[in-house]
């Protein structure tokens, strides 16, 4: 137990002060951009202050396992450097217990990271694409009443509107046109007044008309049709957005029953980011190993090239598994497995087993 806490302690001291200095450098980032977005009307300060909070929670999933690898370089090389590794050899301390005294503490780390990567981020994407698309559907009308030609939402619409009641949310005098390319038609509506949809990325989304014409054009001039209506309701495609929404904030229960290839890389990133907290922490214990009074800078090199490997490895493997190159099994898997093989030499290595 005394050994356990006072590797403990020695680790938590940078990763705290570590964790929260790329937190402070994350929210400055965020805040940038989200006060700006405000600044120029696209959302509330309110709205803005939420967005930057909920971003945080989700880049946490990367933050955490990468403050916690350095952190374990930094507390054990310092032990090193220090003689206090060689004091403890000498009282009968193995490395296999300082292996096991970091492990502790790394399945601690990686349970919090676990739950941030299994719902606390899905949460966090399903909030702030609410908020965004909440916003963005004010800001949408604002800009809808100046006159100009608008694409609704990035569907294939074209509407202008003369007027707007921004406390009803109706557009008074609208024209709405779509060309059907594969029908060779051109689709146009011409109404009094219309409401449009809140751009909810996660929802289908449909645009309201009332007492106004309905033409669809024969570009061939074969034969037209035209209706007139009291009420009339369209829906506006946008699937690239849904399908962005779905596969980010779907619960991690729903991406398990799923097939899809990216639904897959999804799912098995999320599983996996808890194990990766685990294996770059046990990584650092033997990266970390100098001399008294050894220079540190080739060791800490050594272990920024293999974080930077092994986050490149994954990011490939998992774009493998969205392109469907590679399948669910290995997947993510076979690279962590590979980084398993790394570990254990690392571990093995003759310098490691020394007393």
């Amino acid at each position: 137990m005394i050994i356990d806490r006072h590797i403990s302690l020695e680790i938590l001291r940078p990763f705290t002060m570590g964790l929260g200095l790329l937190v402070l450098v994350f929210i400055g980032f965020s805040a940038a951009q989200q006060l700006s977005a405000a600044a120029a009307g696209q959302l509330s300060m309110l709205t803005a202050f939420k967005l930057i909070g909920l971003n945080t929670l989700i880049t946490l999933e990367i933050l955490m396992p990468s403050a916690f690898f350095f952190s374990v370089l930094a507390a054990i090389g310092r032990l090193y450097r220090d003689s206090e590794m060689n004091a403890l050899y000498a009282a009968g301390v193995s490395r296999a217990r300082i292996i096991e005294a970091v492990l502790k503490l790394a399945l601690v780390v990686a349970l919090v990271t676990g739950l941030i990567s299994l719902q606390g981020r899905p949460w966090a994407f399903r909030t702030s694409y609410d908020l965004e698309s909440k916003a963005a559907a004010k800001f949408d009308l604002k800009k809808m009443a100046t006159g100009e030609f608008v694409n609704m939402s990035g569907s294939d619409y074209i509407f202008i509107a003369n007027d707007l009641e921004l406390e009803q949310g109706l557009h008074k005098g609208v024209f709405l046109q779509k060309d059907h390319s594969k029908q060779k038609r051109a689709e146009i509506i011409v109404a009094e007044s219309a409401a449009l949809p809140v751009l909810n990325p996660g929802q289908a989304m449909q645009a309201e008309f009332f007492n106004g014409h309905h033409y669809l054009l024969d570009n061939d001039r074969h034969q037209d049709v035209s209706l007139d209506f009291d009420h009339l309701i369209i829906r506006l495609d946008n699937q690239e957005a849904q399908e962005r929404y779905r596969r980010k904030a779907e619960t991690t229960m729903n991406l398990a029953q799923s097939d899809e290839p990216k639904d897959i890389a999804e799912f098995q990133w999320r599983l996996t980011t808890p194990l990766a907290t685990v294996i770059l922490a046990l990584m650092a214990v033997p990266l970390a190993r100098s001399a008294p009074r050894e220079s540190r800078m080739r060791n800490v090199l050594i272990a920024v090239a293999i974080y930077i490997g092994l986050f490149a490895l994954t990011s490939v493997v998992r774009t493998a598994i969205e392109q469907g190159r590679l399948g669910a099994i290995p997947g993510l898997w076979g690279a962590y497995a590979l980084e398993v093989v790394l570990l254990v030499v690392l571990v093995s290595q003759p310098w490691m087993r020394r007393r």
